[in-house]
């Protein structure tokens, strides 16, 4: 249990948030929400607030629902169409808009500055590819979340959909497309920023930029010692509870803790490229997130996509992603990363994740291979008619892929996972996509875990329900309820 000192001194916090990305920044603005006396430290090695994984140069800015991404419902091996992860990341980025709404309806963000309306379209072509298609909408328009979705193969209405997509394709060639009109572009840096900026204002939260934490230890039931760094000088902070939300730089802190459950995991880091457009002519033709279907034997990371995008007030189109290798942990990261965070107890797992993912190690092979042309050519499957020099190459931001030590063995996961201590007095987030869409809900589920007595008070339990109308009930089990808290989003937010 979590519970707040009266504190005496200037290096003793409530919460030390570690990484002033979106995930810190979404768990400070909560806590601060549920008690506004706690007081919090936010610690950043950059200059800024938002730079590594949460700038929209270094994601794609999917508000991911769910609605236009084919990995997310898998065919099995025996010819059935999973979708249980697509309803459940649906409801977790339905979670996200209500908190989001909450804080504008009290003056707290300001939707314009983070969040564009824009259509999400599945695109495919071939029959094999349409029939998964047309299983996929079948299936998905049974749920109220997805009750809006269109179908369409009809080439003149998909060249209403995606006019740029359609332009010079053989009209012999079978496609087929949904579409979501209710989709989102993101700018989480710009969020991470208003969420900051909200904090700042109360008081309620240090800001320290340009410190790196560079150790951590326990300190008994106090809680823990961190010490941090800068250019000039070092100082240590004390606090009850840490929160290491730093992106890749998350991993090799959770392992400077030496709590028992970080020798469970390793990782695995991949860069990643994009083609990036931003001539005027071109971006006006393309107003949508169109995701296609990873090739056979691909992971899925390489689903190949191009969107719309807004990135400080300024339209382009970005297609990818492009994979690439870097040992380094963050984007602005050390080349020895990923040797340091090799262990005894994690080394056994990460070779045998090489030898069982041995598809993924050629497809990165290829991918750091690849010449401009080979990229450009798999950018004209999507626009038959992009010329070269309309586009040009960015490098976007690191992921690393969680290695966790399992009793069948080493497992490579894709997504994202809270790791906490016994005690829950320690956090730390790992993992890629789709976490900063879902960035509420994973740290409603950090609450869940650490905080769990202040949780189950009648003052955070009213509050909670306050800033999410449909809190502890099941939305995509309530068709009326789903409906209410949607037309209220929407409304708030502007998403009609």
């Amino acid at each position: 249990m979590i519970v707040s000192d009266s504190l005496c001194s200037d290096s003793r916090y409530d919460v030390v948030l570690v990484g002033a990305g979106i995930m810190s920044a979404t768990l400070a603005i909560l806590l601060h929400e549920l008690d506004p006396g706690l007081r919090l430290l936010l610690v950043e090695r950059l200059e800024e607030p938002g730079l590594e994984s949460s700038s929209a140069v270094n994601n794609a800015g999917t508000g991911h629902a769910a609605n236009c991404e084919l990995n997310y419902t898998p065919m099995q091996s025996d010819g059935t169409l999973s979708i249980a992860k697509a309803i459940a990341i649906n409801a977790s980025f339905e979670r996200t808009l209500e908190f989001w709404s909450s804080l504008t309806e009290e003056g707290k963000i300001d939707p314009e500055q983070f969040l564009h309306l824009v259509p999400h379209i599945s695109f495919v072509w071939g029959e094999a590819h349409i029939d998964f298609l047309r299983k996929r909408f079948e299936k998905l328009r049974e749920f109220q979340a997805f009750s809006e979705m269109k179908w369409s193969n009809d080439l003149s209405e998909l060249n209403e959909w995606m006019p740029l997509v359609m332009s010079g394709r053989s009209s012999r060639q079978l496609c087929a497309a949904t579409k979501v009109d209710r989709g989102t572009d993101i700018d989480f840096g710009a969020l991470t920023n208003a969420y900051i900026d909200s904090l700042l204002a109360t008081s309620s939260i240090e800001f320290r930029k340009g410190f790196a934490v560079i150790d951590l230890n326990r300190q008994g039931s106090s809680g823990w010692r961190l010490t941090l760094k800068d250019q000039h000088s070092s100082k240590d902070v004390y606090s009850k509870f840490v929160f290491l939300g730093a992106g890749g730089g998350a991993l090799p802190l959770l392992q400077k803790s030496g709590i028992p459950e970080a020798s469970l995991y390793g990782g695995f880091p991949v860069s990643g490229k994009w083609l990036v457009c931003s001539d005027e002519a071109l971006t006006s033709r393309h107003y949508a997130k169109v995701y296609g279907k990873a090739k056979v034997g691909s992971p899925p990371m390489s689903v190949p996509h191009l969107d719309s995008r807004w990135i400080k007030g300024n339209r382009s189109l970005l297609f990818g992603p492009y994979a690439g290798f870097s040992s380094k942990f963050l984007k602005k990261g050390s080349r020895w990363d990923l040797l340091n965070s090799v262990s005894p107890s994690n080394i056994g797992s990460m070779f045998q994740v090489g030898i069982n993912n041995f598809d993924l190690i050629t497809y990165l092979f290829g991918q750091i291979r690849q010449t401009h042309v080979e990229r450009f050519n798999a950018l004209k499957e999507f626009l038959p008619k992009a010329n070269s020099k309309d586009w040009k190459l960015s490098v976007a931001g690191q992921r690393v892929q969680i290695i966790k030590r399992t009793t069948k063995g080493g497992v490579l996961q894709m997504g994202t996972e809270v790791v906490t201590s016994a005690d829950g007095s320690l956090a730390a987030l790992l993992g890629a996509s789709p976490g900063a869409s879902t960035s509420v809900e994973i740290m409603l589920e950090v609450l869940r875990r650490c905080w769990s007595d202040r949780l189950a008070t009648d003052q955070w339990q009213k509050r909670l329900s306050t800033l999410f109308p449909s809190y502890g009930k099941d939305l995509n089990a309530d068709s009326d309820l789903f409906i209410k808290v949607r037309q209220r989003s929407d409304s708030i937010l502007r998403l009609v």
